[in-house]
This record gives structure tokens, C-alpha cells and sequence, in this order.
């Protein structure tokens, strides 16, 4: 396998940070640019000393025709609406892009104007685009030249509800989704609601009924049930710098006890190498995946209610964002799936 060069723009932000740590361990890549409109001129070191390995490559602007001849595959981590212009230009000629943004998530493109209140200017692009959850879209994403890295609290609640919904014992109604995330979630801007003393021994809502994964899980979940779908989903904050927490309740349509459930899980999952599926009665804790590509489920059956209860787990930084994008090119380039993924550990 030759080596890929591979360019990361806005690669200065805490995925970008993320995609460099992981891709120091990827034997097909080569980092050939990196860009950030603040950080230009600057080392990766003077931002994340901990990157040492990268300590000669500086940042540079993000000038599309310079960085053109510069890469075989680009990876955006660029805020909403930057990415659309970007990965037109890339894509049309004859890149391979992963975007991390939400630009190319939501197929409707009305629904992403109402949700993220800009327009939508590539439209042409949205049916080309794939979505880049590998344990559904993985034959899909074997093709692609533009993937559509799915957002964080999706990856979390569509892991967790696909095998229900594929062996069909929950009904899509009353599916009711409550999340918590660390606030890496939120970007590293200056932002005082995700200060340290404004976080650090609070725990709060936000974004309830307008948070924007809400029309991406109903989508992808539309897609499963084959039908439209409604949810009701609260995200929170926690006062953690990382991970994912994902509680589903939703109603059983069929009479099946917990092992037939785990089993189902089980199943489904057996050949997926980064979701694990726990035993009867045991709970994933995010401190479980920190640092990790994996996904954890845990299960529980409510009796009285009829209401299945799911447990979903994953590091919002790599599963939910750099780790998928790198699952995604791995499968784009025809290497093995958990390349640089594989051995990754619990962080101390």
C-alpha cells in the first residue's frame, strides 16, 4: 500500500488535534498540510506540545489552489457552512474528502437551512455525499469520495437503536433520547457558558427541543424504520473535558425478554469491531471508551412499562468525530478498517 497524503483543515481545533494524534500512528498517511486561519505560521507544538512528532509543521491559511496539488484526501474540521465551498472545490476535483462539519449530513436541504439558518449552496452534492457511520453505510462508503462524518450524539443514539429496529421490537413513537456530553463537544472557542467555573461542579440542559443532531438521529433513524420518525431529545453538559452518555428509552412491540435482546445485540454487532456489547446487567461509564474508538451498550428491560432501555457510550472526540473520520478513510482507501484505531487505550 503506497502512502496517502492527507491534508486537515482547521486543524487546530480539538478534532483536528484529535486526527493528528491518531493518524501518528497510521502507517498509509503522510501529513502533507495543515491549515487554521488563527494559528497560521504557528507549530502544532506551540498549540498541543503533547504533538511532538509534528513539531515542523506549521499551520497555513486555507488557500484551496495551494493545498489543491498538496493532498490525496482532506479531512474538514471546519464550522457549519465554511465546509460547503471547501468540499465543492476538493471534491470536484477529483479529491477524496471526509467532512466533520454538518454541511452534508441532512439530505433535505430545507431541513438544514431551518436548523442551521444559513443556506445551502451545493446542493448537487448532497446525493453524492454518504453518510459515514461504517456499521450501516459501510458498502456505500467503500465508493465515496465525500463522506459526511456523522455528528456525536447521533453516532451514539444510532448505535444504539439499530438492532431494535432492524429485528423490529420497538415502535418508532415515544422514542425519548437523553444525552449528556463533555464539553469538548462545544469546540475550543472562547466561550464562557463552557468556562471552567461556569461547568465544573454544575450539570445542566441545553439546546432542549432545538439541539441540531435532533433532525440527524430522525433522519438516519427514519431510514431504519423505514418510515418518518419524531424523537424527543435533551442533551446535556457535563463537567467533563470528553465522552458521550446516551440513556434511549422506547416501547417494546413484542414480547422478548433481556437475553433475547442482548443476543439480538450481539448478534448484529458480532463482526463490528468497535461496538461491544455488555452482559445482563452491566453499564458502560464513558470512562470506559476515553480515548477510544469504541461504542458500549448496555441494556435493560423495564417490565411494567414495556419500555426498552438502552445504554450508549462513546468518546466524543473519536468515535463521535476523529476516530470515525479515520474509520472512514481506512475504508475509502482500501486498508483495514481499525488501522491506527485498533490498540487505543483508556487514557490515564
Amino acid at each position: 500500500m503506497h502512502m496517502i497524503k492527507v491534508a486537515i483543515c482547521g486543524a487546530s481545533g480539538y478534532t483536528g488535534a484529535e486526527l493528528l494524534r491518531l493518524l501518528s500512528a497510521h502507517p498509509h498517511v503522510e501529513i502533507t498540510a495543515l491549515t487554521s486561519e488563527q494559528s497560521a505560521g504557528k507549530s502544532v507544538t506551540d498549540l498541543y506540545p503533547h504533538l511532538i512528532a509534528y513539531q515542523s509543521h506549521l499551520f497555513e491559511k486555507l488557500d484551496k489552489l495551494t493545498l489543491l496539488n498538496k493532498a490525496d484526501l482532506f479531512f474538514l474540521a471546519l464550522p457549519h457552512s465554511t465546509s460547503q465551498e471547501v468540499a465543492s472545490f476538493f471534491y470536484s476535483n477529483g479529491k477524496k474528502v471526509i467532512d466533520l462539519s454538518a454541511d452534508f449530513r441532512l439530505k433535505n436541504h430545507i431541513t438544514y437551512e431551518q436548523w442551521y439558518k444559513t443556506p445551502h449552496n451545493c446542493l448537487g452534492l448532497l446525493s453524492d455525499a454518504v453518510y459515514g457511520l461504517p456499521e450501516i453505510y459501510r458498502e456505500k462508503i467503500k465508493q465515496a469520495r465525500l463522506i459526511a462524518n456523522p455528528g456525536c450524539y447521533p453516532t451514539s443514539v444510532i448505535l444504539g437503536l439499530m438492532p431494535a429496529i432492524k429485528s423490529a421490537i420497538i415502535e418508532p413513537k415515544n422514542i425519548t433520547i437523553d444525552s449528556k456530553s463533555g464539553t469538548s463537544g462545544a469546540g475550543r472557542k472562547a466561550d464562557v457558558n463552557v468556562s471552567f467555573c461556569e461547568v465544573n461542579e454544575g450539570f445542566r440542559a441545553y439546546g432542549v427541543t432545538t439541539h441540531r443532531h435532533k433532525p440527524e438521529i430522525e433522519q438516519e433513524l427514519g431510514f431504519l424504520f423505514n418510515r418518518s420518525v419524531n424523537v424527543n431529545f435533551t442533551p446535556h453538559l457535563l463537567p467533563v473535558d470528553r465522552g458521550i452518555l446516551s440513556t434511549i428509552y422506547c416501547k417494546l412491540i413484542r414480547d422478548v425478554s433481556l437475553d433475547d435482546v442482548i443476543e439480538i445485540y450481539k448478534k448484529t454487532y458480532n463482526n463490528e469491531p468497535f461496538v461491544n456489547v455488555l452482559e445482563k446487567g452491566v453499564y458502560p461509564d464513558i470512562k470506559d471508551v476515553r480515548g477510544s474508538n469504541h461504542c458500549m451498550i448496555g441494556l435493560a428491560i423495564d417490565k411494567s412499562t414495556e419500555t426498552l432501555i438502552v445504554i450508549s457510550v462513546i468518546d466524543n472526540l473519536v468515535k463521535g468525530a476523529s476516530g470515525q473520520a479515520i474509520q472512514n478513510m481506512n475504508i475509502m482507501i482500501d486498508v483495514d478498517e481499525t488501522t491506527a484505531l485498533k490498540h487505543l487505550g483508556i487514557f490515564p
